[in-house]
């Protein structure tokens, strides 16, 4: 039976965020809050739980484009390849935000994506999802969830969320209402910045 628990975005308790970190640390999957749609995450490091999500979503793990859920630009630069100063600018000023940046992916991805030659990066400007990547010490794999009948709508009601959910996920996290608009996609890793799906983050980052 998964558990729900209620953490408060302004100022997450931090036993409610140890007790989400032990989760992903056993390599349970949780559903969290960010600046967006509700996410889907595990630990990067569990094979097992990336395999999981993987099956959930009807893909092949080497095929899954899975955004990094990181706490901050530091914690980005473990995984991509060194980027230029124009690239670095632009992430400063989008993030923390409600964007993702396909960035080049450098040798430290983990062994289930090091076919790829990019990745997704998320730096979302929510205290619960921050806090939480920060207590486990390295990113999490994330995937946006939403309702099978109305692809675009995104579920937003985590009440409603566990209900659907309980039965498949280890535990769910009630940080208020989420929103319905994903994040902007905008690839990064050529020469000029492409916007492969705009969203809620504006293009006056750009």
């Amino acid at each position: 039976m998964s558990q729900f628990i209620k953490i408060y975005p302004e100022n997450p308790n931090q036993k409610e965020i140890d007790k989400v970190v032990k989760v992903l640390k056993d390599g349970g999957l949780i559903i969290y809050p960010t600046d967006t749609v509700y996410g889907l995450g595990c630990d990067i490091t569990n094979t097992k739980a990336l395999e999981k999500i993987a099956k959930i979503k009807g893909i092949k793990l080497e095929k899954a484009n899975f955004s990094f859920v990181c706490s901050d630009l530091s914690n980005i630069s473990d995984y991509i390849k060194q980027i230029d100063t124009s690239t670095f600018k632009i992430l400063k000023r989008a993030l923390p935000g409600p964007y993702t940046f396909i960035l080049p992916g450098n040798n430290n991805l983990p062994k289930e994506f090091k076919k790829k030659t990019t990745v997704g990066i998320r730096v979302p400007d929510n205290n619960i999802v921050i806090d939480i990547v920060k207590k486990l010490g390295n990113p999490i794999v994330s995937t946006s969830i939403y309702d099978e009948d109305e692809l675009l709508e995104y579920t937003t009601d985590p009440e409603l969320i566990f209900e659907k959910w309980q039965n498949i996920v280890d535990l769910v996290i009630d940080g208020g209402y989420g929103d319905n608009f994903a994040s902007t996609v905008i690839d990064l890793s050529g020469h000029e910045p492409v916007v492969i799906r705009e969203g809620k983050g504006s293009l006056d980052v750009l």
